[in-house]
């Protein structure tokens, strides 16, 4: 009888590697997710020098990538903001229309203070920025009051919506109404008759001519009364010298 033949021991079996765990994909994921990349060669049997080595290499060229991104973001908002600058700034754009027109419109204006008590009216122009506020009548024949606090404000100068500056209020009394304009008078002015030259008198003599009394025939003459007839103004036996009853007559 033979002996029967040797048996040999069989061959281990290989590890079924799976798609991850192949080197094309490990190294792929290095270069384009380093991450990924890292995290997928520490789960390889690769030795722990080419562990380290990949892991090395992968983390710098994904912060080179990390941080060259950021500053070229970094630039293109920098360029932005400087654009978005330069076209505010400029006078003849119009994005610094609308600045201008709300500068303008934020300019402080002098509010309307007509028909307003004048101790209301002088607080309000005050508070908007007038210095001094001055009172007169309204009327140019009443006088202001010591007293006008009460008084009502017919007129303003400057007028509302002007730039704040010194005022001027013309006011009217409790109880009176406005005129159309300034300068006006509360009471007619009363009117006189012109006054008529008065013509010597004295006192006539006998045959009375009325009051008008010549001084002598040469007045009555220059003033185109003689001759002077008995009972007509200025006459006088004085001046009758004759006794015709015609004085001046020659």
């Amino acid at each position: 009888m033979y002996s029967p033949p040797a048996q040999h021991a069989p061959y281990p079996q290989q590890p079924v590697r799976r798609w991850w765990q192949r080197t094309a994909v490990i190294v792929t994921a290095l270069v384009l997710l380093p991450p990924l990349g890292i995290a997928l060669a520490w789960m390889t049997r690769w030795t722990q020098g080419k562990k380290i080595v990949a892991t090395v290499l992968s983390g710098l060229w994904f912060l080179i990538v990390l941080f060259s991104g950021g500053g070229d973001d970094k630039a293109a908002d920098d360029s932005k903001a400087g654009a978005a600058s330069a076209a505010t700034a400029s006078p003849g754009s119009s994005a610094a229309a609308p600045g201008k027109a709300a500068a303008q419109s934020a300019a402080p204006a002098l509010p309307t203070v007509v028909s307003m008590p004048f101790d209301q009216a002088e607080k309000a122009l005050k508070g908007a920025g007038v210095a001094k506020v001055s009172a007169l009548s309204v009327y140019t024949d009443v006088p202001l009051a010591s007293y006008h606090r009460d008084w009502g404000v017919c007129f303003q100068s400057p007028e509302a919506g002007a730039a704040p500056a010194d005022a001027t209020l013309h006011l009217v009394a409790p109880g009176s109404t406005c005129p159309a304009a300034t300068g006006t008078r509360l009471h007619a002015e009363a009117t006189r008759a012109p006054a008529t030259p008065k013509a010597e008198t004295g006192t006539s003599g006998t045959g009375g001519g009325g009051s008008v009394s010549y001084k002598n025939c040469d007045a009555a003459k220059a003033a185109g009364a003689a001759p002077i007839r008995k009972g007509q103004p200025g006459y006088r036996s004085a001046l009758d010298k004759d006794g015709d009853g015609i004085a001046c007559d020659k």
